[in-house]
């Protein structure tokens, strides 16, 4: 459980500090946020992964990385039809 509280204070911190630069820069962008809160929550659950055993909310956590995967590759399949478009 102690894990589980530090990985999600990190992943807090994280995304605080994400949006405390976007605001300095004056650019709120939905697509950096998210790729850059999957990034986030990607290291996060590989270091609170363990070698031998998964606990059930790492399990059932990789099924929402899972899905945040697929709305990055839509994104990118997005943006690289807006660059073949012009």
């Amino acid at each position: 459980m102690h894990k589980k509280r530090i990985a999600l204070l990190a992943l807090t911190l994280w995304l605080i500090l994400i949006i405390a630069f976007m605001l300095l820069a004056r650019t709120l962008d939905l697509e950096i946020f998210f790729v850059l809160w999957l990034i986030g929550i990607l290291v996060v659950v590989e270091l609170v992964s363990g070698a031998s055993a998964t606990p059930r909310y790492l399990r059932y956590l990789r099924f929402v990385i899972a899905a945040g995967v697929i709305i990055f590759g839509a994104i990118v399949a997005q943006k690289v039809l807006e660059i073949l478009s012009r």
